[in-house]
């Protein structure tokens, strides 16, 4: 296989080292079209905007992000990923960049954006490499979200300000014995006085590695089952007995830290309290509904920075005296690959755009995060086959979008989750009422 390609590969590492130069060269997605056509009517214009259309602001958003990711991630992710290590510098350069506070407002240091610009920010970091978009999209769409939706304003003044500038956050849900069952919990929390004490271990926790402020739910009265787990903001930095454990190592996005946090006698005081107690399972619930959302555009963006590598190659490498991407095979293939993944951007998009708008989304994001799961797995593995020997070689760039697209349909409510949600939906709109 390396004796067939040796040329073509040569000629693509040249071309291609860090993936810069074929990320540069990608064309933005087919949002960043102008939202109104040369040959349309103003006067006509309908009242309601496809989903896809972009504002100047997200224009503007869309452009910043893609052009930092090309100069600033691109060069450093094949050593990230050989390392399993995210890049401090590269963290620090995403916080002065705004992205760690995209939605928070600038009165806690913060970009004071949208929901939707948070996701065009996710699904741009992704093109290029998906750990940098977790970081960012676990960082926007469940911590900060949690603490600005139901923080008490002393906590967002504390917490909300760092998050922004200077320190990372981490969502402390799963346990070795609830992952799909989230809220089989073991984590205690234990009233003392005036503070709380949590006794306890988390696993798979996204950034743990890099974080000093992590949401914790943890169970407080076991008898009143989903009703007894609460959040607690807890600040490592003040707190005693909190520890990482064991760092994964993981099959992809391995620059994204996955760890065990544990917790021992860590005392909390009832001012970190989120919301308030027995209120974590809804807190819970609703962050990750739209955490979906950022999953999607994660994905979105895994499909389509494959399809950046992979569709250059095709129009440079020939066979039988013709390019590779003028075979009619080839050719449906990657139409296919290129109508799926608009599909899936119209479902993130159209996602994100209803929680924007105060519109229920709860259906609406589990549809985004399945459909773009599953065309980033095959998009990311048709791409490596386009490619050929290329594709298989990890110095080319390809083969870890395969790597990085299966957490797709794990993290954040597995494939399965997402249809069982689904299915509730179609079965309330078609079920007859039942009559005693």
């Amino acid at each position: 296989m390396r004796r067939l390609h040796a040329v073509g590969c040569h000629r693509l590492r040249q071309k291609t080292s860090a993936l810069a130069s074929v990320v540069a060269a990608a064309p933005l997605s087919e949002s960043s079209r102008s939202a109104v056509s040369p040959h349309s009517d103003p006067s006509s214009s309908p009242p309601t905007a496809p989903c896809t259309n972009l504002t100047d602001e997200e224009l503007l958003l869309q452009r910043a992000v893609r052009d930092f990711a090309v100069k600033h991630v691109a060069p450093k992710v094949l050593k990230m990923d050989e390392d399993s290590k995210m890049c401090p510098e590269l963290i620090q350069q995403c916080f002065k960049a705004g992205f760690m506070g995209i939605e928070t407002p600038s009165q806690y240091n913060g970009s004071g954006m949208s929901f939707f610009s948070s996701i065009l920010a996710i699904e741009e970091l992704a093109r290029v490499d998906s750990s940098v978009a977790g970081l960012v999209d676990v960082q926007n769409t469940l911590v900060n979200t949690i603490l600005r939706t139901w923080g008490t304003t002393a906590l967002q003044d504390e917490l909300l300000p760092r998050l922004a500038t200077a320190e990372v956050g981490s969502f402390c849900l799963t346990e070795s014995g609830s992952g799909s069952d989230a809220f089989a919990l073991k984590t205690r929390a234990e009233k003392r006085g005036s503070d709380w004490v949590i006794n306890g271990s988390k696993v798979y926790i996204t950034n743990a590695g890099e974080a000093s402020i992590f949401l914790v739910m943890a169970t407080v009265d076991a008898s009143k089952g989903y009703k007894g787990i609460t959040c607690f903001a807890v600040d490592a930095k003040k707190t005693p007995g909190v520890r990482i454990g064991r760092k994964e190592n993981k099959m992809g996005i391995r620059a994204s830290s996955t760890c065990e946090v544990i917790f021992e006698n860590a005392v909390v005081p009832e001012s970190q309290v989120i919301s308030e107690v027995g209120k974590g399972y809804k807190i819970a619930i609703e962050a990750l509904n739209e955490g979906r959302i950022g999953i999607g555009a994660q994905m979105l963006g895994v499909a389509q920075g494959a399809m950046d590598v992979a569709l250059p190659y095709l129009f440079e490498r020939k066979q039988f005296g013709s390019y590779i991407g003028d075979f009619q095979g080839m050719q449906f293939q990657y139409a296919q690959q290129s109508m799926e993944i608009h599909a899936a951007r119209l479902l993130v998009y159209n996602a994100a755009r209803k929680k924007l708008a105060g519109q229920a989304f709860v259906e609406d994001a589990a549809m985004a995060k399945l459909f773009a799961s599953q065309v980033a797995e095959k998009t990311a593995s048709k791409a490596i086959e386009w490619m050929g020997g290329c594709g298989f070689m990890k110095d080319v760039g390809c083969e870890k979008f395969y790597r990085d697209a299966i957490i797709g349909s794990v993290y954040e409510g597995t494939s399965n989750i997402q249809l069982h949600t689904l299915a509730k939906f179609v079965r309330d709109r078609y079920a007859r009422p039942q009559t005693k």
